[in-house]
Parts: structure tokens; sequence; C-alpha cells
């Protein structure tokens, strides 16, 4: 019953999308001109036709080179570099949402042709460049038996991990390629659905409390909003009691965090709702300010209503906080890196996102790494295009971006979920990297006014 629903559902998708096309890709920035909702019975898909890299690889600004570090893993998500430069990598793949709708059905199976059929790994791999060459010769699983684990984190001698159900803590010392202990709870994550399972970690720069992003459990509450208890936002949790409490709310999907370097102001990409148009509502980069409400189900980019939500809160709406700046609709951002000085004068202030990559649009959109430039502690100007290449001309896709970490010795590290590959990114002569051309910015169509 299923599969014919599928197949005639998906086909009637299809057909609409080919006849009505999606409408000029949105606009970036701080101030992004929202087109008008557009509601129907299905949004317009395109499937993601994977294929292997072959004699392809991701494409990268010049004075720059791009290399594979790792290959054959199981849904690497996030990095974490330790401090002797070793990387661990969370791989798995989580979450139990019942299907509840034919739409849900039809919105999984589409989804699902566009990821890896690889097995969840569960677990976390250490990767060892130990004569420093670039070419991590070393590889060893440094803990299984994780439940998805996806957030990464590290202060003071101990290792954080966001499983899908717990925050843990593995004991380290540097140089140790494997746990010597089973994890220890910090504390219990909401996991009742887990229909957004990833969840997103970062730590204060004294090392005292942690962050972890937790997604909503729905696209804009229809399943009710008693299962959004304690989602949708971010939670600060004392490192040392486990302790907790709301720190932001109203974020449908807070996929990555960071702290500006040199500040103690955290950071956030998050995935907005779907199915008010192609071109609706941006994901967005944003600052999470303590006790503020960004809107979600009830409005988005601040105080637009969404009239699908029941009951409506027009006093949650007067409050909610907009995002400080607009990424795109639908690009799926699920990773967020700061960089510095140390990735070349092009790079040197903002921050690496790691766009996914839409299945809601009959155009895809996303499937790279842009980085976002920084002035004064904001963002300020388009975004540039810095890893592409993931979605080829071709219709074909060889990889999908997901976590980004800047190495402190000069480097990008990127998880590719779709290829089950890390690729490393580095200058060729950091001292000689010419600046940012107008040729490595995003098409005109798709900056900030």
């Amino acid at each position: 019953m299923y599969r014919g629903l599928i197949l005639a559902a998906s086909a009637v998708s299809l057909s609409l999308a080919g006849c009505s096309g999606d409408p000029e890709p949105p606009e970036y920035g701080q101030a992004p001109q929202l087109p008008e909702q557009q509601r129907g019975l299905l949004p317009n898909m395109k499937i993601a036709k994977p294929a292997e890299w072959g004699d392809h690889a991701p494409q990268v600004p010049e004075g720059y080179t791009i290399r594979a570090i790792a290959t054959d893993l199981k849904i690497p998500r996030q990095t974490l570099v330790l401090p002797n430069g070793d990387i661990l990598v969370a791989e798995g793949k989580g979450g139990h949402a019942p299907k509840l709708t034919p739409k849900d059905v039809i919105a999984s199976y589409i989804k699902s042709k566009g990821t890896s059929p690889v097995e969840s790994g569960d677990r976390l791999t250490l990767l060892r460049d130990a004569d420093g060459d670039g070419v991590y010769e070393g590889r060893s699983v440094f803990a299984e038996n994780l439940d998805a684990p996806y957030g990464l984190a590290y202060a003071d001698g101990q290792i954080y991990v966001a499983n899908q159900g717990e925050l843990v803590r593995f004991t380290y010392r540097d140089g140790q390629t494997r746990a010597d202990a089973p994890p220890v709870r910090v504390t219990r994550l909401p996991e009742r659905i887990n229909h957004h399972w990833t969840k997103s970690l970062a730590i204060s720069p004294d090392g005292r409390y942690l962050y972890v992003g937790i997604g909503s459990n729905s696209n804009v509450g229809e399943r009710g909003l008693d299962v959004e208890v304690d989602r949708a936002m971010v939670w600060e949790i004392d490192a040392e009691t486990g302790m907790h409490r709301a720190f932001a709310t109203g974020i449908r999907n807070p996929t990555a965090m960071a702290f500006r370097p040199g500040s103690d102001q955290l950071w956030t990409v998050a995935n907005e709702r779907d199915e008010l148009g192609a071109n609706l509502v941006p994901d967005y980069l944003t600052s999470v300010r303590d006790g503020a409400f960004y809107g979600w189900p009830y409005s988005y980019w601040g105080q637009n209503v969404d009239p699908r939500v029941r009951p409506q809160d027009p006093e949650k709406v007067a409050s909610a906080t907009r995002p400080d700046y607009a990424l795109g609709s639908h690009v799926a951002a699920l990773g967020l890196a700061f960089s510095g000085p140390v990735m070349g004068p092009r790079f040197a202030e903002g921050a690496f996102v790691g766009e996914h990559g839409s299945w809601n649009r009959s155009e895809p959109i996303g499937y790279k790494v842009v980085f976002v430039p920084f002035r004064n502690g904001q963002p300020a100007g388009a975004p540039v295009n810095v890893v592409t290449g993931f979605h080829g001309e071709d219709g074909k896709t060889r990889g999908r971006p997901v976590g980004v970490t800047v190495d402190p010795a000069g480097a990008l590290i990127i998880c590719d979920d779709l290829s089950n590959t890390v690729w490393r990114m580095t200058p060729d002569r950091p001292a000689q990297i010419p600046p940012v051309e107008a040729g490595d910015r995003a098409p005109a169509a798709q900056q900030a006014p």
C-alpha cells in the first residue's frame, strides 16, 4: 500500500515541480527579502542521485588543496581536533519518529534516496597523522556501542559526546587511541520520538558549561506541543553536576554550535521549517542570546506568523528575536566552525558553514561549504563559496557536507556523510594566498543586498 502511495505521490510532486519550477534563489544576509508563503499538497521535491566520486573531487579556491584523509567510514557527522592534533570522528545515524501521515512516508522515502545506505557506526573513530605530512595513516576505533553520537567537545582532559539520548564524557590523556573505560553520563537528553535526533554540542571557553542543541519533534508542531517539551531549544548544562536549564528557545533545529574566538558569545546554525515554499523559510546563522525566543513554531525570521500553528500565540510572536544572518532556504546547514588567521587572509575572520543540501526544491540548493565573513563580531557581507562540487553540473550528488572544523594547524576538516569521507582543505602557501575575488562569491542572485 505504502509503495503505491509513494510512487503516485512522487509522480504528482515531480510533475508539479517540473511545471512550476522554483523561484529565484533566496537572498542571503542580515536583511533578506522574504517571499510570500506558498502552500500546497506537497512541496516540490528533487531526489539527489548519489554517485561515486571516481575521478571527481570537491572544488576549492585557488591557493588551496583538498584531499580525503579517511574513507569507508560509517556515516561521519562531526569532528573534533584533540590537543595533540589527532581527529575524532563521530559516526552514526539516529531517530525513531513514527510515520503518521502519507506525507511522512513520501518525504522519508524521497530523502532516503539521497543518503548513504551504510549502517550507523555508533562509534568514535580516531585519525592520526604521526609525521605531520597531511596523510592520516593512523586509524583506530576510540569508542564504540554509542547511540548515534553527533556533537563533540573537549576541555580539561574530558571528551564530551552528545548521543541522541544522553550527554556522556570520556577521560582522555594526550596520545590515547582508545577509551580505557565506558563513558560516564553527564545528563539525559530528550529522546522521545527524536524527529530531529542530532544533538549539537559546544563548551564554554572556561570549560564550565556545555551547550546542547535539541531539535523539534515536528515541522510546525503538528504532532502536538506536548511532544515538544524541552525541544527546539539550546540547553545550558553544568559540566560538573549535569544540572541544566533552557538557555534559548524557539530554535527549530540548532544543528551545530560554536563560540566565536576571543568572546563568550555562542553561535548556532539552524534548520528552519518546510512547506511554505521553495524560498521559505531561510536557514540561518545567529548568536544565541540567554533567554531569547527565536519564534518556532509560531513565527519565523522574527514576527512573520506561521498560520498553520494551532493555537496561535501573539504574545510569543511579539517577543520573537530575529536571527542575525540568513543562509538560504532549505540549504540544511549542519556544520559551523569559526576561522582565524591560520586559514589565511582570505578566511581570517568569519565562520565556515557546512550545507548538507536540499531535498524539497525542484532546483537543489546547498551541497557546499560556505564562508560567512565577520566584521566587529558580526556577519558582514555575502557568503563565499569555499568547497563545492558535491552536487555536480551533471545532476549527480557525490557527497553531502555535514560538520566542519578548523584545525589549529591550518586546515578545514569536512565530514561528508554520503560518500562516508572526511576531507581536509589546506592552504598551499599560507603567506601567499591571494585576496578574495568577486568570482569566488556566491552568484549575485544569492547574495545579500
